[in-house]
C-alpha cells in the first residue's frame, strides 16, 4: 500500500487563501416563513416564504400529500390558491404545475426567492388546517411547502395571529427576543408540530424540569388543579416505561368541537371537552385519549417501523406494523392508566374482555389479519365502504388485545424476568437512538424473541394469519381464565355463522407461583 501525503491543517488553510477564496461570501441559505390570518371568518390563512442563498437554476416547492399519524391521502395542495412568485426586488418568477403537489419555478440567476399564497382551511381536523372565528389551527402539513430536496434544511417561522387572538401554543420552539416566531431543524421536526392560534387558556406545570403546557380552547368550569395533577400523572408513569424522555418541552393542545387526536413528538393536538373535567370516575376515558397521544410519543414517534420516519410525504408509507404501533398504544394506555393510579386491576381485566368481545363478535376476523388491516388501512380506514365491516377488522382492537398476550408471552417464558417494557426500551436505544432509524417486521419480531428467550412463531402467526387465537392459553400466563360462552342468536353473513360471545376475564383457583408473579408484576 502506498503511504498517503500528509498536507497539515495550516499548510491547507494557507493554499486556500492563496487561492483567492474567501468564505465569508460563500451563500448561507435561509429559508422562513410568515403565516397571517387577518380575516378568519373567510378561512384563508397567508403565507409568504423567502428562501434566501439560491444556487440552482429552479426551485421545485412541495406540499405534502398527508399528515403523518393519520394514515390517508388528503392532498393538502387542493387547497392552496393565488400562488406568486418573486425576486427579492418584486419582478416576477415564471413557474408551473408539474404534478399535483409541486410547482416548478425558474430562479436561474436570483439568489433570493419569494413565493405567497392562501391556504383554504375550513375543516375541523387534527390532521388539517382550519381557520375561522373560534380559532386558527396550523397543521403544518397543510400550511408548509417545501423545497424538494431540503428537508433536512432548518427553518424560522413567525406566525402573525388575528388581532384579537392573544395566544399561541405549539412544540416549536420559540426564538428568544422574538414575539410568535420559532425555529424547526428540519422540515420533518416542523411537520410533526401543529400550532393553536387564538384565545386558549394555558396551565403550566413541570415534571423533571421539563416544563409542560394544557392550552384549552374552552376550559369553561374545568378544575385546572386537577387537570394539571392528573396529566403529569400521566406523563411521570408514561415516561417510566422507556426511562428516558426525548423532549425539552411538551405541549397538549386541547381543542373544543371536533373529533381525533394526533399524536406528536413533543406535543398532542385533540379535539376534547374537559368543561367539566373533574378527575372522576367519568374522566377515565378523556384520560385514555390523552395517556394514548402521549405514549405516541415513543410509539411511533421514537419506536417506529421503518417507512414511519425519514417520512416520504408524496404518497402512502406502508407498514404492517400499524397493529403495534396503534394497537399497541392502546395497550400501553391501559397499562400507563394502571401504573398511575387511575384504573384498578379489575378494571384493567374489564376493558381487555371488552376490547376481546369487540374483535371477536365481528365477521371480519375471519377474513383480515391485523398485518393486513395494517396495510390495507390507506383505503379502508378512514375510506370505508359497503363492504368494509364485513371483511375488515380495527387494527386498534386486536392490535391491542395481541400486544397484551405478547406481553404475558414474553413475561412467562422469561420466568417473569423480561417483559414487553424491555422490548420496548431496546428497539428505542438500538434502532431510534444507536441506528437512528426505524425497524424492520423482523428485527421486531427478534427483540421480541430474545426478551421471551424462545420462538414467538405462534403468536406471530396470529398477526399475519386469521386463526384463531388461544386466548385460554395466554392468558393462563397470568393465572387468568377467559369465558367464551357463544350466545344466540347465530349471525349469518356471506355463507358463515358466527355465534355472539360473551368475555369475561377471572383468576384462576389454583395458579401456579410463576403465574402469580406474572400478575403481580404486569398490573396493579
Amino acid at each position: 500500500m502506498k503511504k498517503p501525503l500528509y498536507f497539515s491543517p495550516v499548510l491547507i488553510v494557507t493554499l486556500l487563501l492563496a487561492s483567492g477564496i474567501n468564505f465569508a461570501q460563500v451563500p448561507e441559505s435561509k429559508i422562513t416563513y410568515t403565516v397571517s390570518m387577518e380575516q378568519p371568518a373567510s378561512h384563508y390563512y397567508h403565507v409568504e416564504l423567502r428562501y434566501d442563498g439560491i444556487t440552482a437554476e429552479s426551485v421545485d416547492l412541495k406540499m405534502p400529500a398527508w399528515t403523518p399519524g393519520y394514515y390517508m391521502i388528503l392532498d393538502l395542495a387542493k387547497n392552496v390558491v393565488e400562488f406568486n412568485s418573486t425576486d427579492a426586488s418584486g419582478k416576477p418568477l415564471v413557474f408551473g404545475k408539474t404534478a399535483k403537489n409541486t410547482w416548478h419555478i425558474t430562479t436561474a440567476g436570483v439568489k433570493t426567492l419569494i413565493v405567497s399564497y392562501y391556504v383554504f382551511a375550513n375543516r375541523t381536523s387534527v390532521a388539517e388546517p382550519y381557520l375561522a372565528e373560534n380559532r386558527g389551527f396550523i397543521s403544518s402539513t397543510g400550511i408548509f411547502m417545501h423545497v424538494d430536496g431540503k428537508l433536512n434544511h432548518p427553518v424560522t417561522v413567525t406566525i402573525k395571529p388575528y388581532s384579537e387572538w392573544k395566544q399561541v401554543s405549539t412544540g416549536l420552539d420559540p426564538v428568544k427576543g422574538v414575539a410568535n416566531t420559532f425555529t424547526a431543524p428540519d422540515f420533518d421536526r416542523l411537520y410533526d408540530c401543529p400550532v393553536l392560534v387564538g384565545n386558549q387558556e394555558v396551565l403550566t406545570f413541570e415534571f423533571k424540569g421539563i416544563p409542560h403546557s394544557i392550552a384549552i380552547e374552552k376550559p369553561g368550569t374545568c378544575d385546572r388543579e386537577k387537570l394539571t395533577a392528573d396529566l403529569k400523572r400521566i406523563v411521570e408513569a408514561g415516561t417510566s416505561i422507556i426511562g428516558e424522555i426525548p423532549y425539552k418541552h411538551y405541549t397538549f393542545i386541547i381543542m373544543d368541537k371536533g373529533q381525533g387526536g394526533l399524536e406528536h413528538l413533543n406535543s398532542m393536538a385533540v379535539f376534547a371537552d374537559v368543561s367539566n373535567y373533574q378527575g372522576s370516575d367519568k374522566d377515565r376515558g378523556l384520560l385514555g385519549f390523552f395517556a394514548h397521544e402521549f405514549f405516541h410519543l415513543y410509539n411511533v414517534k421514537s419506536i417506529r417501523p421503518i417507512v414511519l420516519g425519514p417520512f416520504d410525504y408524496d404518497r402512502e408509507c406502508i407498514t404492517n406494523m400499524l397493529w403495534f404501533s396503534e394497537g399497541g398504544t392502546v395497550y400501553y394506555e391501559e397499562i400507563i392508566l394502571n401504573r398511575a393510579g387511575f384504573l384498578t386491576r379489575d378494571g384493567f381485566l374489564e376493558n381487555a374482555a371488552k376490547t376481546i368481545g369487540t374483535h371477536e363478535n365481528i365477521v371480519g376476523h375471519e377474513f383480515q389479519s391485523v398485518a393486513l388491516a395494517s396495510r390495507d388501512t390507506w383505503m379502508l380506514f378512514f375510506n370505508r365502504n359497503e363492504n368494509s365491516q364485513s371483511v375488515t377488522i380495527n387494527y386498534y382492537n386486536k392490535g391491542a388485545t395481541l400486544t397484551m398476550l405478547l406481553d404475558l408471552k414474553i413475561r412467562y417464558e422469561s420466568q417473569n424476568v423480561n417483559s414487553l417494557d424491555d422490548v420496548m426500551r431496546t428497539l428505542y436505544q438500538v434502532y431510534n437512538k444507536s441506528k437512528n432509524r426505524g425497524f424492520s417486521d423482523q428485527e421486531f419480531r427478534e427483540a421480541c424473541e430474545k426478551a421471551a428467550g424462545c420462538s414467538l412463531a405462534e403468536f406471530f402467526e396470529y398477526v399475519y394469519t386469521t386463526n384463531p387465537v388461544d386466548y385460554s392459553k395466554y392468558l393462563g400466563y397470568a393465572g387468568l381464565n377467559i369465558d367464551l360462552t357463544p350466545q344466540e342468536p347465530a349471525i349469518t353473513h356471506l355463507d358463515k355463522s358466527i355465534n355472539k360471545k360473551s368475555f369475561r376475564i377471572t383468576p384462576l383457583e389454583n395458579p401456579t407461583g410463576l403465574q402469580k408473579k406474572v400478575m403481580e408484576d404486569w398490573i396493579k
